[in-house]
């Protein structure tokens, strides 16, 4: 199902000047910048109801009332939880579980590929990789296993990288440091937390860094706090949401931002494992560049 959201910016070049302005209005309150009367949208946006009218008849729908029940259901979908995706899901059959799950991790894996910009993956990896910025990452109660995944590679990447604890109480400690210039990562996917969404917000306000957000098609409250929202594919037919994007997207930064500057990255990962507890078995031969 494609999102009211994906329609806009899909029919943005399409629309009047009235009409873009429609447009921004709704995606910068999303979902619910739209979910008050066609009167109230006319004020706010400075244009008539009729333009709205036009507007909403330009994405496909055949009135206003169609288009704010099209958001209704986005809301309803990004709040589902197992027990209620449980009721629709598509197992297939027992004896080929494993290979079927594997192909349609395999779809959500070209249905990211094709959804995502390169230009946004390079924006994203162009932050993650300047060694002047200082990078701040934290996720839900599922997703920040992605984030501390993530922070774990580039730690041994490159200088100050920051996983947020669990506990929120210990977050002003790390959030004291954080500058304009510098990075907040995070991980927010559907039934979405209300203490990240606090946190954005008070991060936006106080402290300006670059907000990056990783989330699903239904977008995470976060994303009208964040500088860069990148929507990745969650939906598997079972009663379980896939991770399988988010960990292949950190997989690729994980691999270009080494790739940035590799002579730096070589050095720091021998400091690294020269300063281990438990150092790696040594190569049979050394470089002779030591």
């Amino acid at each position: 199902m494609t999102t009211v959201r994906e329609t806009i910016r899909r029919e943005s070049a399409n629309l009047t000047l009235s009409e873009r302005k429609i447009g921004d209005a709704v995606l910068a309150d999303y979902p619910f910048g739209a979910l008050q009367t066609i009167q109230e949208l006319a004020e706010r946006t400075g244009v008539s109801a009729p333009s709205i009218t036009r507007f909403v008849g330009k994405l496909g729908f055949a009135g206003y009332q169609e288009f704010q029940r099209q958001l209704i259901t986005e809301v309803r979908e990004s709040r589902r939880s197992p027990l209620q995706l449980k009721a629709t899901e598509k197992l297939g059959s027992a004896g080929s579980f494993l290979a079927d799950y594997a192909r349609r991790a395999t779809e959500r894996i070209h249905e990211m590929s094709a959804s995502v910009p390169q230009e946004q993956f390079d924006r994203v990896l162009t932050l993650l990789a300047d060694p002047n910025r200082a990078v701040f990452l934290v996720g839900g109660r599922i997703s920040d296993n992605i984030a501390g995944f993530l922070s774990v590679h580039l730690k041994q990447i490159r200088p100050k990288v920051h996983h947020l604890p669990p506990n929120p109480e210990h977050w002003p400690d790390l959030l004291l440091s954080i500058r304009k210039q510098d990075v907040l990562v995070l991980f927010d996917f559907r039934r979405y937390q209300r203490d990240l969404e606090h946190l954005a917000e008070i991060v936006a306000k106080q402290c300006r860094p670059s907000i990056v957000l990783i989330t699903d098609k239904w977008m995470s409250p976060i994303a009208r706090h964040s500088d860069h929202v990148v929507a990745l594919p969650i939906e598997i037919e079972t009663a379980w949401d896939t991770l399988v994007c988010a960990i292949a997207f950190a997989e690729a930064l994980i691999v270009k931002v080494s790739e940035m500057n590799w002579p730096t990255t070589k050095d720091r990962l021998a400091a690294w494992d020269r300063l281990r507890l438990s150092p790696p078995s040594q190569p049979l031969e050394e470089s002779d560049d030591r």
